[in-house]
């Protein structure tokens, strides 16, 4: 979505906002009219892209920022905080903070570093929720985008932590659609590709004895191919953050493979069934007789 006005009036809180797809969401919320507070655990990293994205802003956008790691949950309220003081409350969350964790078959890994991924990517995401639902409710509206991605849709060897903790964010992500279904929250969830990020970085640096070779290759040829664009992710992210994705909610959508621009004219048939959520295929499914 290009539309200069179309988070006009809205306001919106980016975690893990400092670099990569953070970033984009962030230029591309700026760009549509919102005001934002990045939030990300690196200070300076963090305020030089405040300072940067600050600077290109459209006239009258704010632009703030709150160094906060979104696993402690101290630090989750003071982000919320600021918005409420800053903005008069966020109308938007983006939950974008996240690590691979730990890379290597599941006896192998350190076990300190698989929690940490946990407490980033599954209790970070849902301790930014808990800390702004209540702002959200007061407005009696809201918007949630929690990133996710294809840990969640199929197995990933060797990367267990992100594979398990982003499954769990979209079942978080549908449980707290029904819950905020009332209050006119709109929860879901994004898979935005493979992204060309700090995240493939650690792949290729960590090999192919430790990620397989296969995967290794794979990304190997994303590196040369340049991934998935960024501004994808970025738009997808935008429309869920709009007016016209109203009562969409519950979800996880492909910014790469699904056609989401379309979805307000199918809002009535998305509700009614479970296209774009996890489910449990039984042998009928497959037309089995068992």
């Amino acid at each position: 979505m290009n539309d200069r006005s179309v988070l006009q009036g809205r306001s919106a809180i980016v975690t893990g906002a400092s670099q990569g797809l953070g970033r984009a969401i962030v230029e591309s919320f700026l760009a549509s009219g919102a005001d934002v507070l990045l939030m990300a655990r690196d200070r300076d990293t963090l305020e030089h892209a405040r300072d940067e994205l600050a600077a290109r802003a459209p006239s009258g956008r704010r632009v703030h920022a709150v160094p906060g790691d979104v696993s402690r949950a101290e630090d989750c309220a003071a982000a919320v905080d600021h918005a409420v003081s800053a903005f008069g409350g966020p109308t938007i969350l983006v939950n974008n903070a996240g690590v691979y964790g730990p890379l290597g078959r599941l006896e192998d890994v350190d076990w300190k570093e698989w929690e940490e991924a946990v407490r980033v990517n599954l209790m970070g995401t849902a301790l930014m929720c808990r800390a702004a639902i209540p702002a959200m409710r007061a407005r009696g509206y809201g918007k949630i985008v929690n990133l996710s991605g294809g840990g969640a849709t199929s197995p990933q060897p060797r990367f267990s932590a992100y594979a398990a903790s982003k499954a769990a964010v979209v079942r978080l992500t549908e449980t707290l659609a029904e819950e905020l279904r009332d209050d006119h929250i709109d929860v879901n969830a994004v898979a935005p590709g493979p992204l060309n990020t700090r995240l493939l970085d650690q792949v290729l640096e960590a090999g192919p004895e430790t990620v397989g070779r296969e995967l290794h290759e794979r990304a190997r040829k994303q590196r040369a191919g340049g991934g998935v664009p960024l501004a994808k992710g970025a738009a997808l992210a935008t429309f869920l953050a709009s007016a016209a994705s109203d009562g969409i909610t519950g979800r996880l959508l492909s910014a790469v493979w699904d056609d989401w621009e379309r979805l307000p004219e199918r809002r009535d048939a998305l509700a009614a069934g479970d296209v774009f959520t996890l489910r449990r295929i039984v042998p009928k499914d497959r037309g089995l007789p068992w």
